[in-house]
């Protein structure tokens, strides 16, 4: 049974901090894929260069997560790490083969979706059984709720917050999140625990962990309006920061939502890492930390 989630009992102990936007795009290396780090204090957190000049693969940030090892590094990673359960008892009502947690359920997209390259997962999307419970791009499954789909304990926390996540099971449209989160499940998988995920994780006394963050809380902490989350230049990104208590940052050959997500939600690690409430949030039972987590920040 997995332990309860507690607050660390030494906050703030971490000493750096990484945001990772990520993408479910099809394909080996996206310019949507982007890793911004600092260290405590003031200072902007910087973009990491990937291994390749022209951009990161999934793959290469599994490599990446896997160097952080033995540093005392929060890691937030832009994807949802598991399907709604909560609601309806089960990751997909009425299977019996349905997942029981969120390992089994990463074990099980990967297992699914092994053969597909760039840690796809459109194998597990055109199972028979599986895929009815999506609603894809002129494939709508006969189990999808339609409306705005299901959705996680945590992302109803969200929407008590004012912000607008959409469900894991919808496929279609700019602001779905599902194909990046199930990519982003094969990749938890291939951590085979070596470092800890909260909440599915008891939290580590040292080392790293990784934590799931949603960049419009950083965007709406550091004091930009709802519609205006999007920072394109210089200018808009260092008054960003500076409402987060950070310097301004170096400046950056393209500017994009990719590169100043990450740079934000950086800082913005940095400065609510130490909230032990965000650690043990209200709502978030054992149950909801075992089978779908929590989102860093959603108290």
């Amino acid at each position: 049974m997995t332990a309860t989630p507690t607050a660390p009992t030494d906050v703030p102990r971490f000493d750096r901090f990484a945001a990772v936007d990520w993408s479910g795009a099809q394909g080996h290396r996206h310019k949507g894929i982007t890793v911004a780090v600092c260290s405590t204090g003031t200072a902007a957190p910087a973009l990491v260069t990937p291994p390749e000049a022209s951009a990161w693969s999934r793959g290469d940030i599994l490599d990446w997560l896997l160097q952080q090892h033995g540093s005392a590094t929060l890691i937030g990673l832009d994807l949802s790490p598991a399907l709604p359960f909560v609601d309806e008892g089960s990751y997909f009502p009425g299977w019996q083969d349905s997942p029981e947690d969120a390992r089994a359920l990463w074990a099980m997209v990967e297992s699914t979706s092994v053969d597909d390259p760039h840690f796809a997962a459109s194998s597990l999307l055109q199972d028979a059984e599986i895929r009815r419970h999506f609603r894809q791009h002129r494939d709508c499954g006969d189990l999808f709720p339609g409306g705005a789909g299901r959705m996680r304990a945590c992302e109803i926390g969200q929407r008590a917050m004012g912000l607008s996540p959409t469900s894991c099971f919808n496929l279609v449209g700019a602001a779905q999140v599902g194909k990046s989160s199930l990519t982003g499940m094969r990749v938890l998988h291939r951590l085979a625990g070596r470092i800890p995920v909260w909440p599915f994780d008891p939290h580590p006394e040292d080392g790293p962990a990784i934590v799931e963050i949603y960049t419009t809380i950083a965007a709406r902490a550091a004091g930009i309006r709802k519609g205006l989350s999007k920072m394109r230049d210089a200018v808009a990104l260092d008054a960003a920061l500076a409402g987060l208590g950070s310097a301004p940052h170096l400046p950056l050959a393209r500017y994009d939502d990719h590169a100043t997500d990450a740079i934000l939600t950086a800082a913005w690690l940095r400065a609510n890492a130490h909230r032990p409430e965000l650690w043990s949030p209200t709502a978030m039972t054992p149950h909801i930390a075992r089978t779908e987590g929590w989102t860093f920040g959603v108290s």
